[in-house]
């Protein structure tokens, strides 16, 4: 391991992950790195869950993102957890959250090193961060993402590095590290568009910080995106059609402004679709690089790729990650913060696709909670792009649970970004362009557009009724939620659709 650990005297702080699970005690919070299943810590996380089955030990535990390799799932089952923030996507996690067993912070992933930066996310006592290298001043070199790890290395107490040697070791100067300085001496930030470099290749750690080294070998979890269907192929067209028309309009330029995709199985499909379209020379400024994104750079439509992680799936993992080298000069890895940064998403003009559970008539987007109380994953990042981007799209399927739930509701029963941040909405049944409408023009587009035709009748049926009521924004507070109630009591929305006059 002597070309990966290159700092003098390594060997002293080398122990194995147990060793340094110790290190973590009862009531400590911890941040690690991990982006969407991508560079998260492995060995020392899933040692301590083993650790706490024998003896009570509950910390908080701070992410980038999501993790992999069953590491949310195996400290919840543990009892690991007390708090756990920003975002997660295990089942069993997510389980023991709605239970009201392990407290959930759900927090826009742009503002949780700020959080922490401010000592409102308590202190961080030790991180734990996977990487590729240290060099021979102690930096860390790191692997698949970046995430959070540069500013919780920075903030705690002790460091913990996992050297992962299942990593090539040509990703070292793929990473672009860059954080902000405190306020209020705080500069701009100098990213003027996706290719651009402003920081250092490595994460900056005074040696003396590093308690643990611990050798490691362990791939990240592959993906599970389902690949592209015709509902998704129809999104994607209609998205497409509306970029040439805005082309043909000159409100876009050939090359169209650097795009953001969500993560999952629709963003990535979605996205995948525009390699059908004949646009060349495209970049992205996003949070993850996924299947798609690798597949349009290797196919010319992107030029380039700026994020904080790369998560793929096993056949586009094995092409890409043994010719890591060839993508170098196209790809960059920043901090969540910086690639999640809305001073830099609106200067530099990003074109945001991100994937909604439901959305209303008016255009507020729900994206976190099933009927408003049940968390799915978090916020995520998409309220970073959202209110701050140039297009603001939300895509969705029209229906879900075999058109049992219409995706487009009276009335979402959560919202997380309000008609205020939402410029388009797409289904594959059309494309809602909503920018310069009113609440009225709004409903009555969305539902052409976007509804299901099963559905369409009732909420026609229910905007009419509320419109004889009045009002900017009309609506029948007696009814708004209750097709989410209907959901609850019998699992299906159909009544509606079979008697759109009770709605």
């Amino acid at each position: 391991m002597s070309h990966r650990c290159r700092l003098p005297g390594w060997e002293s702080k080398k122990m194995s992950a147990e060793q340094a699970a110790t290190l973590i005690k009862d009531g400590m919070t911890i941040g690690t790195s991990g982006f969407t299943r991508a560079g998260e810590a492995k060995e020392v996380p899933l040692a301590l869950a083993e650790r706490a089955k024998k003896e009570s030990l509950k910390i908080t535990l701070l992410t980038g993102a999501s993790l992999g390799n069953n590491v949310d799932a195996s400290l919840t089952d543990a009892g690991a957890l007390k708090r756990r923030m920003p975002f997660q996507v295990d089942r069993t996690l997510r389980k023991a959250i709605n239970q009201g067993e392990v407290l959930f912070s759900d927090i826009h992933l742009s503002e949780v090193v700020e959080q922490a930066r401010h000592g409102y996310l308590g202190h961080i006592d030790i991180a734990i961060i996977e990487a590729t290298a240290i060099t021979e001043e102690g930096a860390i070199i790191p692997t698949a993402s970046v995430g959070n790890s540069a500013s919780f290395a920075r903030l705690a107490d002790k460091v913990i590095i996992e050297v992962n040697d299942v990593w090539p070791e040509a990703l070292e100067g793929l990473h672009d590290i860059y954080l902000p300085a405190m306020r209020p001496d705080r500069t701009p930030v100098e990213v003027t568009a996706a290719d651009s470099r402003i920081g250092t290749p490595y994460i900056q750690v005074p040696p003396e910080k590093i308690a643990a080294i611990v050798l490691t070998h362990r791939p990240d979890s592959p993906s599970d995106n389902v690949p592209a269907d015709e509902g998704t192929q129809r999104i994607a067209d209609h998205l497409i059609d509306f970029f040439k028309n805005e082309i043909a309009s000159g409100r876009l330029g050939e090359q169209l402004l650097p795009f953001q995709a969500g993560i999952g199985s629709m963003a990535n499909a979605v996205l995948e679709g525009l390699g059908t379209a004949g646009f060349e020379g495209l970049t992205m400024y996003s949070e993850v690089l996924q299947d798609s994104a690798i597949k349009l750079l290797d196919n010319g439509t992107f030029r380039f790729a700026s994020a904080t992680s790369i998560t793929l799936g096993q056949e586009v993992g094995n092409r890409f990650w043994p010719n890591i080298e060839q993508y170098k000069d196209r790809i960059v890895l920043r901090p969540q913060e910086i690639s999640n940064l809305p001073e830099v998403i609106r200067r530099i003009g990003i074109i945001a696709i991100n994937t909604a559970l439901e959305f209303d008539i008016y255009g507020n987007v729900n994206s976190t909670h099933v009927c408003g109380t049940q968390m799915m994953n978090g916020i995520g990042g998409s309220g970073d792009f959202a209110r701050n981007a140039h297009l603001s799209v939300f895509i969705s399927k029209s229906v879900a649970k075999s058109g049992d739930i219409s995706s487009i509701v009276p009335f979402v029963s959560h919202v997380d970004h309000s008609e205020h941040d939402v410029d388009i909405l797409v289904t594959e049944h059309g494309l809602a362009d909503l920018r310069g409408c009113a609440p009225r023009e709004r409903a009555l587009i969305i539902i052409e557009k976007c509804a299901d035709p099963l559905y369409r009748p009732a909420l026609l049926d229910y905007f009419h009724r509320a419109c004889e009521r009045g009002g900017h924004t009309p609506h029948l507070l007696n009814e708004a939620l209750s097709w989410h109630q209907a959901v609850v009591e019998s699992g299906s929305m159909r009544h509606f659709a079979d008697s759109p006059a009770q709605s």
